[in-house]
C-alpha cells in the first residue's frame, strides 16, 4: 500500500502538472472507485468545468482543491496508481477505473487493480464548518505537524499500546503503514511490541527524530517499490527508497547496524522485521 512518502511524492508530480488546469471531462468506468457518492453521474457533475487550485495532502490522501472551495479526495488504497497522460489517445491499461480530462489537453487516470482505493468529491465547507470532515478522524501528520518531543512524549504516554500498531493508527499519526512502521522502529532501536508508555526521555527522542528523517529521506529518494511494482509515481516510475530499506523484507540478512539476523514475526496479521539484538 502506497504509505506517506509515495503519496508525498505523488502530490508534488501533482502540483507541477495539474494545478491551473481546467477539469473538461470525468469519466467514471467503474463505480465502486466513487462509492461514496449516489452515482458517477453527481461525481461527474461536480468536477466538470471545475478548475484546480491547490494539492495537498492528509497522511495517505491527496487533495486536489477545486476553484469552487470543493476538494477531490484521492485515496490509492491497496494498489492505487495515478498516470499523467499528455496524448489522450494512449491505450488504457487494465484496471483504468476513473478519467479526468483537461481542457488545456492530457488526462490524470486513475488506476486501481484492487479497488480498495477511492475518489470522492467534499464540498466547500460552510461559514464555521470545518473542512473534509471525512477526513476528521486523522491524527497528526509527521512532516506537516512538526511538534517537541515533549509533546510527542504525551501523546504516547496517554496510549498503552504496543509501538508498531499504534504508528500505524491513522488516529493517531496519519500516513505510516506496515513498511514505514518498521523501519522507523529500527531507525530508533525499539522493538515493534514495546509499550508506548513504557519509553523513558530518550527513546522518545529517538522514537520521534527516526520518524521524521525515515519519512523525509524516503520523500526524497521518490518512496519504495516492493518486487511487485504496485507503486509508481506520476509518470510510471518505480521509487528508489527500497534500496535503503533495513529491516522490511530483510528477513534472513545481516543486520546492517549489529550482523545480527533480521527475523519476521507475524503480528496483528501482519508480517514484521525487526533484529532482535539492536532493537530493545
Amino acid at each position: 500500500m502506497p504509505e506517506l512518502p509515495e503519496v508525498e511524492t505523488i502530490r508534488r508530480d501533482l502540483q507541477g502538472e495539474v494545478i491551473g488546469k481546467k477539469i473538461k471531462a470525468v469519466e467514471v468506468r467503474n463505480g465502486r472507485t466513487v462509492r461514496r457518492h449516489p452515482s458517477a453521474k453527481q461525481f461527474r457533475a461536480q468536477l466538470e468545468g471545475r478548475s484546480i487550485t491547490a494539492i495537498n495532502r492528509a497522511g495517505k490522501y491527496i487533495l486536489v482543491v477545486l476553484d469552487d472551495g470543493a476538494t477531490l479526495v484521492i485515496h490509492l488504497g491497496l494498489s492505487g496508481q495515478l498516470h499523467r497522460v499528455k496524448n489522450v489517445k494512449e491505450a488504457k491499461v487494465t484496471h483504468t477505473h476513473a478519467v479526468i480530462t483537461f481542457t488545456q489537453g492530457g488526462q490524470l487516470r486513475f488506476v486501481d487493480p484492487r479497488t480498495f482505493g477511492e475518489l470522492f468529491v467534499s464540498a466547500a465547507p460552510a461559514e464555521g464548518e470545518p473542512a473534509l470532515p471525512e477526513l476528521a478522524h486523522l491524527g497528526f501528520d509527521p512532516l506537516e505537524e512538526i511538534m517537541s518531543w515533549e509533546k510527542f512524549w504525551v501523546l504516547l504516554s496517554s496510549h498503552k499500546a504496543a509501538l508498531k500498531p499504534l504508528l500505524m493508527d491513522q488516529d493517531f499519526v496519519a500516513g505510516i503503514g506496515n513498511l514505514y512502521a518498521d523501519e522507523i522502529l529500527f531507525a530508533a532501536g525499539l522493538r515493534y511490541d514495546r509499550l508506548s508508555n513504557s519509553l523513558s526521555s530518550q527513546e522518545v527522542r529517538r522514537l520521534y527524530r527516526s520518524m521524521v528523517e525515515t519519512l523525509t529521506e524516503a520523500v526524497k529518494r521518490r518512496g519504495s517499490s516492493l518486487a511487485d511494482e504496485q507503486y509508481r509515481d506520476l509518470f510510471g516510475a518505480v521509487g528508489e527508497y527500497q534500496e535503503q530499506h533495513q529491516a522490511y523484507d530483510r528477513e534472513g540478512q545481516a543486520c546492517r547496524r549489529c550482523r545480527s539476523v533480521i527475523v519476521k514475526v507475524k503480528s496483528g496479521g501482519r508480517s514484521t522485521y525487526f533484529c532482535d539484538h539492536c532493537q530493545v
